[in-house]
């Protein structure tokens, strides 16, 4: 394996390192994250006129096209901010799923919106807060007539306050999970923002919220095929945020005098900082591997549910070893610190735990034999 970065991915890195130096400065970001702002729309439509929104879309559907790892490279400076926005939940996410099962029609009505930034496809897919995977819905997709109705609660959807969709999961009334597309302003919707130490969460309930028999599709191994490629992009999110947490944390242990010295040289502040390491290195790894997998045709779902587990415990972690090392001033919203620890909890359960994720891994590599 080679993880070299080739001439293009580059420019791809420098081109993104500067949008988030002049358009999401880390004092900026802070207050974001302060005033729990989780959707910039003038941000979003530079990053979708860059093409950001769009970089795994086929170009018949006015994508670029790229690779995992081209778009891993962007998503690693995006994940140094962090950049709060459904950058992953609608770019990338929203984009596999509907590229895995969705009709044709579908396709060609939501992913140029997509790539374009008009439409924020955001997928709503588990029901309680806390558990993740196909038996985790419960929200009924019942027949109406000619059509559906939607009827049921999500109580933990990322981004589901920037949506103009939604790609629900739902049980129809034989038992099986489908999904259905529908709009956030349609009859029976409504979105409430989930307070608390969260950023972009939202509780979405549908209310015999009707839905066209034509944006009804697929089924539970629509998501888990969406999910071998999206996650590891999350993953190279999170190995950008960790890398940033790593440097701004060595660079305070060097700043800061505690008895007339630097407190990096107590060994407990060291053993902080190379926690912090050890899961930044973990992380990048196995996400650049899975990264790699994607682009040479290999089978990446195992590797991809690994990249979860990781990505979101070293995060989780990191962000406990930082604040260890700045004590009462990580506390501060205006520390940017703060603004890595409040996304590292919202992603820590989002899309499975690391325990979901690794029993997942285990059941692709080890499966159980009836």
């Amino acid at each position: 394996m080679d993880f070299r970065l080739t001439d293009d991915q580059r420019m791809l890195q420098d081109a993104a390192r500067d949008f988030m130096k002049t358009e999401a400065r880390s004092d900026q970001i802070t207050i974001w994250y302060e005033q729990k702002t989780f959707h910039l729309p003038e941000i979003w439509e530079k990053a979708a006129g860059l093409g950001w929104l769009g970089m795994r879309l086929p170009e018949a559907y006015g994508g670029a096209g790229m690779g995992a790892f081209d778009c891993g490279v962007v998503f690693e400076e995006l994940g140094r901010g962090p950049l709060p926005g459904a950058y992953f939940s609608s770019g990338v996410l929203a984009a596999e799923i509907l590229l895995a099962g969705a009709p044709e029609a579908l396709k060609q009505r939501l992913l140029p919106a997509i790539g374009d930034g008009s439409a924020i496809v955001v997928p709503a897919l588990a029901d309680p807060s806390n558990r993740f995977g196909a038996e985790s819905v419960t929200t009924r997709l019942e027949k109406a007539g000619a059509g559906f109705v939607l009827e049921g609660s999500k109580r933990y959807v990322q981004d589901g306050g920037a949506a103009t969709h939604f790609l629900v999961a739902a049980r129809r009334d034989d038992g099986r999970i489908a999904l259905a597309c529908i709009a956030r302003n349609a009859p029976g919707v409504s979105v409430c923002h989930q307070q608390g130490f969260l950023i972009g969460a939202s509780e979405v309930r549908f209310e015999r919220a009707a839905v066209d028999p034509a944006d009804v599709f697929g089924d539970w191994n629509t998501v888990e095929d969406a999910l071998t490629r999206a996650l590891p992009i999350l993953g190279a999110f999170i190995t950008g945020a960790l890398q940033e947490i790593s440097e701004f944390t060595n660079a305070y242990t060097s700043e800061r005098i505690v008895y007339g010295q630097p407190i990096g040289r107590y060994q407990r502040v060291q053993d902080n900082c190379i926690e912090i390491l050890n899961h930044l290195d973990a992380t990048r790894w196995i996400t650049w591997e899975t990264l790699w997998k994607l682009d040479t045709g290999q089978d990446a779902r195992a590797a991809a549910r690994q990249c979860k587990a990781v990505a979101s415990e070293g995060y989780f972690q990191g962000c406990n070893q930082s604040h260890m090392v700045f004590a009462g001033p990580g506390t501060d919203y205006r520390h940017p610190l703060m603004a890595h620890s409040v996304l590292a909890h919202a992603l820590y359960p989002y899309l499975g735990s690391p325990l979901h994720n690794k029993r997942a891994m285990m059941d692709i590599r080890f499966p159980r034999k009836v």
